[in-house]
């Protein structure tokens, strides 16, 4: 998927007939996250393939093209991050959105800076602490997402934004896309790649493929199932 979407970044850059992008899932889904593996059978743990070069992040931070995430609904993780990266986001109020690279053992700096510039500190460590689901209607008033409309209407008011944006002068828009990237920073790659090799991230894969809460979680707070 995220091949695909950076796949798919550069074939509309390339066709001068294409001014915009819409993303969206399927069903009651957006993107629910990386794949841990939940029905793999060769059981792997190397975290290598999941390195930043292989995100879309970036190629959604740079295009020229404006992109909007239509989320029509569970969006955590990965996708959540794809999300952020995009120039707009129009969103189902039946959408929820969620950070639960903790609980994977993962240190994910890229959300520890993004969500940082995006809505502060103290409403970080809230959303990125605890793994909480935010509803859309949070989400909004978080400054998380641009708009929530109904769930039916969700298309429609994609469309009808990106027609909007894409009635703006281009090399103007990507001026302004390029003083909001630069506003959002950087983020601590080798701290990154490092937890994803580590023992925390082998053992947060390993729970969640096995319905379990990771050892790391006293014996005392430990639910039924994955977290």
């Amino acid at each position: 998927m995220y091949f695909g979407l950076r796949y798919a970044i550069a074939h509309c850059e390339s066709d001068p007939d294409i001014h915009g992008l819409i993303l969206t899932g399927t069903g009651d889904v957006f993107i629910p996250g990386g794949d841990l593996g939940r029905t793999g059978v060769d059981d792997w743990m190397d975290m290598g393939h999941l390195g930043m070069d292989a995100t879309p992040f970036d190629s959604l931070r740079v295009t020229a093209l404006p992109v909007i995430a239509a989320v029509n609904g569970i969006c955590q993780g990965g996708g959540f991050m794809i999300t952020l990266c995009s120039d707009v986001s129009v969103v189902s109020e039946r959408a929820t959105f969620r950070v639960p690279e903790l609980f994977r053992g993962i240190s994910d700096t890229y959300y520890a800076q993004i969500l940082a510039r995006t809505i502060g500190p103290v409403r970080t460590r809230d959303l990125m602490f605890t793994g909480r689901v935010l509803s859309a209607a949070e989400a909004l008033d978080w400054g998380l997402v641009t708009r929530v409309v109904p769930h039916e209407e969700l298309m429609g008011s994609a469309t009808e934004l990106l027609a909007e944006i894409c009635r703006t002068a281009p090399a103007a828009r990507l001026d302004i896309k390029k003083s909001l990237d630069h506003y959002l920073g950087l983020f601590d790659r080798i701290a990154m790649r490092q937890s994803q090799a580590g023992v925390e991230a082998i053992e947060g894969f390993a729970a969640f493929k096995e319905r379990r809460n990771p050892r790391w979680v006293p014996a005392s707070l430990r639910t039924e199932g994955r977290l």
